[in-house]
Order: structure tokens, then sequence, then C-alpha cells
């Protein structure tokens, strides 16, 4: 017997969160003569080159966007465990630490990348707490599900 209900749903919300931090612009910085986009892939020079200026990436950040892919599978992946409990709560686990690895390299790469200007972030900077928060909640019903299936097993 196995039951799987709402933490198929939490896991969907935490990929959907991650391939949206993933996909679109984290925020944007502003130096004196140039803006640059930031997303998961890099710093992207925003605007049209003319008269010999810069265009294209300015930085690219490779690793930032490993992890949040990373952060985007794992749980769809996770999905389809439903089968198997411990496997189903350690990919939770990993996932909590895939996040709060990817917190802490989006901030390294938002802050300390470009000294002296500072990034206005979107919305979408926010997307690995609702992931999280999500992964949280889907690893709790989890466990609540082990639970009443053993119960149910010991009245057997």
């Amino acid at each position: 017997m196995v039951i799987q209900r709402w933490q198929s749903v939490l896991l969907l919300i935490s990929s959907v969160m991650m391939i949206l931090f993933s996909s679109l612009s984290l925020g944007q910085i502003s130096l004196p003569n140039m803006e640059l986009n930031f997303s998961a892939l890099g710093y992207y020079i925003e605007g049209i080159a003319t008269g010999g200026s810069q265009s294209g990436w300015y930085l690219q950040t490779w690793p930032l966007f490993t992890l949040s892919v990373l952060c985007s599978v794992i749980p769809l992946i996770n999905i389809f465990l439903f089968k198997n409990f411990k496997l189903q709560k350690t990919l939770c686990v990993v996932e909590a630490l895939f996040l709060l690895a990817l917190i802490i390299v989006s901030i390294i790469y938002g802050y300390y990348t470009i000294d002296g200007f500072s990034v206005s972030w979107s919305y979408v900077a926010f997307a690995p707490f609702i992931a999280g928060v999500a992964d949280f909640m889907a690893y709790k019903r989890i466990q609540s599900d082990y639970n009443k299936i053993r119960s149910i097993d010991r009245i057997r």
C-alpha cells in the first residue's frame, strides 16, 4: 500500500520554482557605463552595442546554473520514487543541501563579483526559499505516510 498525495504536489512546486530560478532574470546591476542582467547563467550586458561598446556575456556563472538545474531535477525524480520511502526522504535531504549551497553561491555571485555595486534583486531570486519550504513540507508528508503505513502493518 502506497500513499502519495500532497508530497507530489509539493515536490512539483519545488521543481517549478527552481526551473523559474534557472531560466529567468535574478536581478540587474547598474554600472557607470552599462547595465548587467544577472541570471543563473551569468551576467549579460543589456542593450545594443554602439560605438565600440561591449556586448554579450560579461561573466558566466556555470556553478550557479549547474546547481539550479540539479535543484530542479532532483524533486522531479523524487516524485516517482513513491514506493521507496527511505530513498525519497534521503533525496529530500539532498535537495535541501543543494538548495542551501545554491543560496550561498547566488549570494556570492550577486554581492561579491562586482565590488561597489549592488544588485537590484528580482522576485525570482526568492525561488530557492520557496522551494526549500516546499521540500521541507514534502519531507514531513513522506514521513507521515511512512508512519501511517507502519501503523496499518502492525494492525494486520
